[in-house]
């Protein structure tokens, strides 16, 4: 476990590192997400394989020895500040037991930066590293190329992470009412659901904020997910739990009403759409950060606040 460094907020000439843990990238969507990074003044790496494509597995950028080699050598790189994921896709679990995950809590604070499929990255960086990271667009997709909105709101929480900061997007509303305070953990559903059961990581902290979202899972499978996450104890140490988008999830309301069927009986507060996940001007959030959450059905109020910069 790393100690209470958090990783370095971003700044004009940080050098940060581009790989490729999952699936295969598009090469003009890419190289859209690189010239974006560089027009915010940093100095990019790309990784030497972000470009593969595996030979037998198409669906996977490279080999999992060659992506899990690019991660390493970034992430170990002492003059790198944040490693960026190029996608998700799948292939982030292939990588897992690969890394070297000692030398990597050598290499100081690094800052990770992705979300989808590499949620089963940030599950990891929390067990081993103890670090915060940062759950948002990623820079080779269509949802941060083409979306402005997501990309000022990435790159202002990627510089400027400030205390007070507060995130709520235009669907968010109160699910079930309540206040919280308490570290955020979490992603993507069917990622947190694959982590169960799995020696090397831990639950989430007493009192953390849990955060969860999904794309292409039918209202039957979320049931399903949750119900497992609720059988595992995962939601009893929550002290709050706040839901992102459901892309391609099946009517809304059928969505809502899994969600609210297995959330509400729980006794901590639950916000709806914050806005984070496959969404249009996704919001970019941290995990491993202190947060205050408030669901007010009086007032309509449905918004997390950092507690604390969340990066130093």
């Amino acid at each position: 476990m790393g100690d209470d460094k958090r990783p370095a907020r971003l700044a004009a000439g940080s050098r940060v590192a581009v790989v490729a843990p999952a699936g295969a990238v598009v090469p003009e969507m890419l190289d859209a997400g690189l010239e974006t990074l560089a027009a915010w003044g940093l100095d990019v790496a790309v990784g030497a394989h972000v470009r593969d494509r595996h030979p037998t597995f198409t669906y996977l950028a490279g080999t999992d020895a060659d992506r899990a080699a690019d991660l390493q050598a970034a992430w170990c790189d002492p003059s790198v500040s944040a490693v960026f994921c190029a996608r998700g896709g799948y292939g982030c679990l292939r990588l897992l037991d690969l890394l070297d995950w000692s030398a990597m809590a050598s290499a100081g604070p690094k800052l990770l930066v992705g979300s989808s499929d590499v949620t089963a990255l940030h599950e990891m960086v929390r067990a081993r590293l103890g670090w915060p990271t940062m759950f948002g667009p990623m820079m080779g997709t269509g949802s941060f190329v083409s979306d402005p909105t997501a990309q000022e709101h990435h790159r202002s929480l990627l510089f400027s992470p400030v205390s007070g900061t507060v995130l709520a997007g235009p669907l968010a509303e109160p699910l079930v009412a309540g206040t919280a305070q308490g570290v955020t953990v979490g992603g993507n559903l069917s990622l947190l659901c694959s982590a169960q059961g799995v020696p090397d990581i831990p639950p989430p902290p007493v009192g953390a904020i849990g955060l969860l979202e999904d794309v292409t899972e039918e209202p039957y499978r979320i049931d399903h997910f949750v119900t497992h996450l609720r059988r595992t104890g995962w939601f009893s140490r929550l002290s709050g739990v706040v839901l992102g988008s459901w892309h391609e999830c099946g009517e809304p309301t059928a969505v809502r009403a899994v969600l609210e069927d297995r959330l509400s009986d729980l006794g901590i507060p639950v916000i709806w759409e914050l806005g984070f996940g496959h969404c249009p001007a996704q919001l970019t959030v941290p995990l491993g950060a202190e947060v205050s959450l408030v669901s007010n059905p009086a007032t309509g109020e449905a918004s997390l606040t950092l507690v604390g910069d969340a990066l130093d």
